[in-house]
């Protein structure tokens, strides 16, 4: 008779635990950015280009983990609602350098408060040794999988 190998233990797995963590912290944000007319992707969206101004459609769909042709439909509509601006004709290539406006900015700085409320209220037990290792633990665990966007 053969042994069966055991599944995954569910309570001490990494992948499941972080899984878990995700769903979590999703719904936190999600909970915080929906009064403010946001969601995930849309302050992603707003904090890269904060960052780092200039991205075309495609980095800044890399950057939010969501298609090009998501992040097109994102932005005409953060444009229309005068949130960004993007050149009427690419410079070079093809790519569209977008930047925030004002309102933008504005939008993102109450958004970027609620966020980081969030990830506090995730952390308040940990030491601040502890935070700075998660995110060194985090940031491995990335590079380990070879996943695209880790230089993120």
């Amino acid at each position: 008779m053969s042994q069966v190998q055991p599944g995954v233990d569910l309570p001490s797995s990494a992948g499941y635990l972080l899984k878990k963590a995700s769903s979590a912290l999703h719904s936190a944000m999600e909970a915080v950015l929906r009064p403010l007319g946001m969601n995930i992707t849309h302050y992603s969206c707003l904090e890269l280009l904060s960052q780092r101004p200039g991205l075309s459609n495609s980095e800044l769909a890399r950057g939010a983990f969501v298609t090009r042709q998501s992040m097109n439909v994102l932005l005409v509509a953060l444009e229309r609602d005068g949130l960004v601006t993007r050149a009427p004709q690419a410079s070079t290539g093809r790519a569209l350098p977008t930047e925030l406006t004002a309102k933008g900015r504005a939008q993102l700085a109450t958004a970027s408060a609620a966020v980081r409320a969030i990830e506090d209220r995730m952390t308040t037990s940990f030491s601040a040794a502890e935070r700075s290792n998660l995110g060194d633990l985090l940031s491995r665990c990335v590079t380990s999988l070879g996943a695209k966007g880790a230089e993120n």
